[in-house]
């Protein structure tokens, strides 16, 4: 079912005692607010048990910021999707552009991360999303296409219905710059013409597709405006509980 969400990315950020404190403030924050949407926080890896402890008598969903396509094994380092599952995470982001670019994921290699994800019931966030050149040379639909098609279309209409999308300009990522609403509606536009290309009308209407790139209190209501435009992937304004809550609060 289709649904407006916010969910922050606090990457490589915080230690433990200032994540604690930074969940503390925003479930405690949740409690005072009638949102109009759910709220996904997605801590680094060693703070999840502790994010889901908190899950437990608040509202707040947990999700994770990455999973390895291998179910177990000799894979140092890496964090499992039945690892993930055993503390309760409901998300786990995959294919944000930082993994991309910095660990060089492919198509293929991010296809298996979701089918893992959701052999575990775990609801993948799949970022997609496309570099400033690419804008320029206008063939940013063009790039975000194969991304869906080689990541997720081959997923069955019902396995399709249990994930969300972030749309990422990357060019907008921790740049301060943000793609304008309207640039922002025109490709969830797309996104959501091509779910429907796929896999029907229905389950494009009922496919959440968020917008992630410099989301901050003071855009995010216009950019939530949009009617194809479900919320938000939030970076650096997630890290901190008011202008998170702000941003929650941003939905009409």
């Amino acid at each position: 079912m289709r649904k407006n969400i916010v969910a922050g990315n606090w990457k490589m950020n915080k230690t433990f005692s200032e994540a604690e404190e930074l969940i503390d403030q925003i479930v405690v924050g949740m409690e005072e607010l009638s949102l109009k949407c759910e709220v996904i926080a997605c801590p680094p890896a060693l703070y999840l048990e502790m994010a889901s402890d908190y899950a437990e008598e608040s509202r707040i969903k947990i999700g994770a910021q990455n999973v390895s396509e291998h179910e177990k094994g000799a894979y140092t380092g890496e964090i499992s999707a039945p690892m993930l599952a055993s503390v309760d995470i409901e998300y786990c982001i995959v294919g944000h552009s930082e993994r991309r670019k910095y660990f060089h994921e492919t198509h293929e290699q991010l296809a298996k991360k979701v089918d893992i994800l959701l052999d575990y019931d775990i609801k993948p966030i799949f970022c997609c999303g496309e570099v400033l050149e690419e804008r320029e040379k206008e063939i940013h639909f063009d790039v975000v296409k194969k991304q869906l098609e080689e990541s997720l279309f081959h997923l069955n209409k019902d396995e399709f219905s249990n994930l969300v999308i972030a749309y990422e300009p990357v060019w907008a990522i921790g740049t301060g710059k943000t793609a304008t609403p309207e640039q922002a509606q025109e490709m969830h536009a797309y996104i959501r013409s091509l779910i429907a290309g796929k896999y029907g009308d229905d389950t494009a209407e009922e496919t959440t597709i968020l917008y992630g790139g410099s989301c901050n209190p003071g855009n995010a209501k216009a950019l939530f405006a949009n009617k194809d435009v479900d919320g938000g992937l939030i970076g650096g304004a997630s890290l901190k509980a008011d202008d998170f809550l702000k941003i929650a609060q941003s939905f009409e």
